[in-house]
């Protein structure tokens, strides 16, 4: 189920953030948004701070503040956040 949905979702093609999301986005700095994105394509918080050679400790508090600037309760809404306003696009 799960993969005919992520196939559906990679035929359409999202809409750019609204003004809304473009505000919420407004608030992230360079960094939260890098971790944004490799938040969107799956990356754990070790495979993040691998990948931008810092803390584990300082991801986290990266993932905590994305989370309440854009105000999203958990990383799935994150990633839902990321995909709905065309900040990474599905493969397929």
């Amino acid at each position: 189920m799960t993969r005919r949905l992520l196939a559906e979702f990679a035929r359409t093609s999202p809409a750019p953030p609204d003004a809304g999301a473009r505000r919420r986005l407004d608030r992230l700095t360079d960094r939260e948004h890098e971790v944004l994105l490799l938040v969107a394509h799956g990356l754990s918080n070790a495979e993040i701070s691998a990948r931008l050679h810092i803390g584990e400790a300082t991801t986290k508090t990266h993932v905590k503040r994305i989370l309440a600037k854009l105000d999203l309760r958990d990383r799935i809404q994150a990633v839902v956040f990321a995909f709905d306003n065309a900040l990474v696009h599905p493969r397929g």
